[in-house]
Parts: structure tokens; C-alpha cells; sequence
């Protein structure tokens, strides 16, 4: 006895429901077709399926059981097209999207996630990169889009917008040597031990830039490579550490202080190449991934406070 899958599909829908009416809906059917649908799926399985009433329907203990295996034909239905899919080759060049260390921390894989699942056709290459090389790459149209930061951004000529806050803050262990504190200049920090990014990684590479060549000397207990370890190794009390604050989750153990620094005040802009964007709906909709991801983080609230002059690229 072999059942159509689209049968199957209507008929979980109107479970679901409670309402041959509202399973039609779903899937784009005239109630007279889903009913007609229904009563052919009936007499294919020799047995009521539903109870009809003038509240809707509920299924009968056959119809219940055909619901659960449904349920199952359909997910490994959906399971064997994504296993054969991935061997495909996609329809369209993949995307390109460069950020720094800190993007690259929370915004950009949630914004890929979201994205990766919503458009199954596309791919997307994704490098992590400082501003200056992002901006040179957007500009000689080697990427499409790219999340960089304001200050190092400057008047390239790219089209730009306002994507969410990136300020760096002080951490350290819940009670410990920054209890009772709210603010601290670099120069103060540098009197503890600290915990960091490794010295090749963009974050720091972007601090000591903006210390300059008379920055105060600092002893690292250690470095490493992902700033998820640098929060824990500062919580657990191993020594300050210099971060953004959007990598923060409110419920960890830390004190936070403000970095009293001008270069502290940064703010992520999202780039576009110089592509022909209006013919990119990929990289169009990876753009609102990425807004999406940026509104769903604390820190976006100081958004709408960023001083630019900048050219908006239109969401639509």
C-alpha cells in the first residue's frame, strides 16, 4: 500500500490544525480539493481516519497512528533529499563575507546559521580578516560583504551601514580586583595580569595599534586563540582581560568595567562590495541575516547612537 507523500503532508497539516480548512491553507488548497484528498486517503486505507465536527476534526485511533508514521516517512524523506542534495554543486558562486575576530565570535555563525538553513542553494565563504584588507577586498570586488569597524573604515567610497555596538570593556572574576569598580584606563589594567588573544589575531593586533608605541608593558599569564577561553580563563580569576562586550553572556560570573580609552568606543559597520548587489539576492539576504543576528545581541541598543555619515544600503 503506497501513500503520496503531498497526501501525507496534507494530512499531518490538518492534524496539526484541527481544521480540514486550515490544513488546506497550508498547503495551498481549495477546502474542496483537501477534502476530496482526505476522503481519497480514507478510502486508500480502508478506514476513517478523522472524526469530522462543527469544531473541526480529530483522528481517529487509525488516524492517529498513520499521523506518527507519517510524520516519520516524511522526516526520512526529508533526510535521504538533504543527504543526495549535498553532493550537488550549488546554482550560484558562493557568497563571500569577511569580518574581524570579534564578528567572528557570536554574530557572524549565528547569522550563517540562520541563513545556511533558510537558503539551502547557496553557499558561503567566509574568511576572517582586519578592516583594511576587508575594505581593499570589497572594494576590488573579491568579496561581497564584509563586517568591519567604524574607525578604521573611514571615507573608502563603499556603501556602509550601522550594524552594532563592538566596545571593548574590562572582565575579572566575580568579587575580585575590579569589585567596586566601574572604570578603568588601559594604564591601570596593564598594572594586573592579563589573559588574551593570541598576538596574530585581529583583536589584538588592533589594540596595540591604537596603544601606540608607549604602551605600558603587560605580562600575559597566557594566550589564546578564541575569546570564548579568554571570558572563562578571566571569570575562573587567571587575570584581567580586554574584550567586547557583546561576547559577554549576562549569566557568567564577571565583573565589568568600562575601558576608559576614545579608541575603547567602536561600533561594527556592515561593508558591500562593489558587486552588482542588485542582482544578488544571496548576498541581499545574507545582509538581513546578519542585521537580524546584530538587533538579537544586548549591545544593539547602542546602535542607533553611532555617529555616521555614511551611505545605507536599502534592505530591500
Amino acid at each position: 500500500m503506497r501513500y503520496d507523500l503531498d497526501d501525507l503532508r496534507l494530512f499531518l497539516h490538518i492534524v496539526t490544525e484541527g481544521s480540514i480548512t486550515a490544513g488546506a491553507h497550508r498547503m495551498h488548497l481549495s477546502l474542496p480539493s483537501a477534502s476530496a484528498r482526505v476522503r481519497s486517503l480514507e478510502h486508500h486505507a480502508g478506514v476513517a481516519l478523522l472524526i469530522r465536527g462543527r469544531r473541526g476534526v480529530r483522528t481517529t485511533p487509525a488516524g492517529t497512528t498513520l499521523a506518527r508514521h507519517a510524520r516519520d516517512v516524511l522526516d526520512r524523506t526529508a533526510r535521504l533529499e538533504s543527504a543526495v542534495a549535498s553532493y550537488t554543486r550549488s546554482p550560484t558562486a558562493p557568497v563571500a563575507l569577511l569580518g574581524g575576530g570579534s564578528a567572528m565570535h557570536r554574530l557572524v555563525p549565528q547569522a550563517l546559521t540562520s541563513f545556511l538553513r533558510a537558503h539551502p542553494d547557496v553557499d558561503v565563504t567566509v574568511s576572517e580578516s582586519r578592516t583594511p584588507q576587508t575594505v581593499r577586498m570589497l572594494a576590488d570586488g573579491e568579496a561581497d560583504l564584509g563586517v568591519v569597524l567604524d574607525d578604521e573604515a573611514g571615507d573608502c567610497g563603499l556603501h556602509m551601514e550601522p550594524l552594532g555596538d563592538d566596545s571593548l570593556v574590562v572582565i575579572g572574576q566575580n568579587g575580585g580586583i575590579l569589585a567596586g569598580r566601574t572604570a578603568l584606563t588601559y594604564n591601570e589594567v596593564a598594572e594586573h595580569p592579563l589573559v588574551g588573544l593570541d598576538a596574530d589575531s585581529s583583536l589584538r593586533r588592533w589594540i596595540e595599534k591604537h596603544l601606540g608605541p608607549h604602551a605600558p608593558a603587560v605580562r600575559y599569564r597566557t594566550t589564546v586563540a578564541d575569546l570564548n577561553v579568554v571570558v572563562s580563563l578571566a571569570a575562573a580569576g587567571v587575570g584581567l582581560a580586554v574584550v567586547p562586550r557583546r561576547t559577554i553572556d549576562s549569566h557568567q560570573p564577571l565583573d565589568v568595567c568600562e575601558l576608559q580609552e576614545p579608541w575603547a568606543r567602536r561600533h561594527h559597520l556592515l561593508a558591500w562590495g562593489v558587486k552588482d548587489r542588485a542582482s544578488s539576492t544571496a548576498t541581499t539576504a545574507l545582509a538581513e541575516h546578519l542585521r537580524h543576528a546584530a538587533r538579537s545581541e544586548p549591545s544593539f541598543r547602542g546602535a542607533h547612537e553611532i555617529p555616521l555619515g555614511w551611505q545605507s544600503f536599502p534592505e530591500g
